[in-house]
């Protein structure tokens, strides 16, 4: 007689493992990696491998200390460690990213219990922390191609940050695209976000309708604010963050209409954000806010179960 197991969620049909989607996201995330090599050095690549050593041996130690199987192997913690440093400038001190790395690992992953119990995104709590911890080095940014030490690096401002001080020319739209400006690791090349996120979508690890519905609710908030809404589309984290971020599984809607929901909460608030915000950015932000109302949105939109009675309201109406 077979076993019936229940776990934490995400729970899949099928024999794809946590692994094999995993292996798939970072697949995925490898032309966001290549790019950000080519366009800020081989500082990129170390940074991103810092990252990634520091979220193995963070959840290595954390389960061994809390005597629990070890979870390495399902590569989740290589993929925190990746999206953590694609949310980095290039300029950080390796030391804070690891510092980030045990927020994320060890606070927001294993004391909630490891992959699946997280209510919140782990890379960008972790952003989060670093960037009202150290404020001034999380938004020290450099031009593309400009690959001297970081004492001699040429320092510029994020297409967001020229538009939000109002002065500066703008990046063109080919720039936008191709990553030619500055900001984190993994935002700046759009092209390599779009193939990557085609990509989950075309292997079905992830669902179309919570990038399509952040996009497009975001394109449409820009517009009314009076905004260039390609501009805000290319700019910042926002295509990352759509494709990568408000697509996790734990920390997202399970149900459609939860999802668009949940998607158009996270472009509204990310061009409000943007809009009246002190700062020029605010996807991060937008994403943990949403993640924290999903389990809100999942209990109105969750379908009624086949064959279990309607709800009676108070007067004898049915729901």
């Amino acid at each position: 007689m077979e076993k019936l197991i229940v776990s934490s969620s995400p729970h899949f049909n099928g024999g794809r493992t946590t692994q094999n989607i995993m292996l798939d996201v970072i697949i995925a995330l490898t032309p966001a990696m290549i790019a950000s090599v080519i366009l800020f050095g081989i500082r990129a690549a170390a940074l991103i491998l810092t990252c990634v050593a520091a979220c193995i041996l963070f959840e290595y130690l954390c389960r061994k200390v809390m005597k629990r199987p070890q979870t390495v192997g399902d590569l989740s913690c290589v993929v925190t460690g990746i999206l953590l440093a694609l949310n980095l400038p290039v300029t950080l001190n390796p030391l804070m990213a690891v510092f980030g790395c045990a927020a994320a690992i060890i606070v927001v992953k294993q004391m909630f219990g490891g992959i699946g119990q997280n209510f919140v995104n782990p890379a960008l709590t972790a952003r989060i922390i670093l960037l009202n911890s150290f404020p001034s080095r999380m938004t020290h940014w450099v031009q593309p191609f400009d690959y001297a030490a970081t004492a001699d690096a040429v320092t510029t401002a994020t297409p967001l940050g020229i538009l939000k001080e109002g002065g500066g020319e703008l990046p063109s739209y080919l720039d936008l695209f191709l990553g030619n400006t500055g900001g984190c690791l993994g935002e700046t090349c759009a092209l390599a976000i779009l193939i990557g996120g085609a990509y989950l979508i075309a292997r079905r690890v992830i669902s179309p309708v919570i990038p399509v519905t952040y996009l497009a609710t975001a394109a449409v908030f820009s517009a009314l604010f009076g905004r260039d809404p390609l501009f805000d589309l290319l700019s910042g984290g926002l295509l990352l963050g759509a494709f990568f971020m408000a697509t996790d599984y734990t920390t997202s809607p399970l149900y459609f209409w939860g999802r668009v929901i949940f998607a158009i909460g996270c472009g509204a608030l990310t061009m409000v954000i943007r809009e009246f915000g002190s700062l020029p950015e605010g996807v991060s932000y937008s994403i943990i806010l949403m993640n924290i109302l999903t389990p809100l949105i999942e209990r109105y939109v969750k379908p009624r179960a086949f064959g279990s009675p309607k709800k009676v309201r108070k007067g004898g109406a049915k729901e």
